[in-house]
């Protein structure tokens, strides 16, 4: 994914996978695409977030030490 939108939430009592579908409905009514993947710190995907590398839906989630904690990069891979 070269372009994707930015979100931030470092709201600790919020589960990643909630984070993610808000980043993803926000995605969709701004860009009116539905993104398919999603780009977390690693420090975000543990057993305490809800969430582990792999799927959120039908949004890939990776990690990248590049984006900073409390931020989603999300957005549409063509790749996928």
């Amino acid at each position: 994914m070269d372009i994707g939108m930015l979100w931030f939430d470092n709201d600790p009592r919020t589960k990643l996978n909630l984070k993610i579908d808000r980043a993803a409905d926000h995605y969709r009514q701004k860009y009116g695409v539905t993104p398919n993947l999603c780009v977390v710190h690693l420090s975000m995907l543990d057993e305490h977030t809800g969430l582990i590398e792999g799927h959120a839906g039908k949004i890939s989630v990776i990690s990248d030490r590049t984006v900073l904690e409390g931020h989603l990069w999300i957005g549409k891979d063509d790749n996928t």
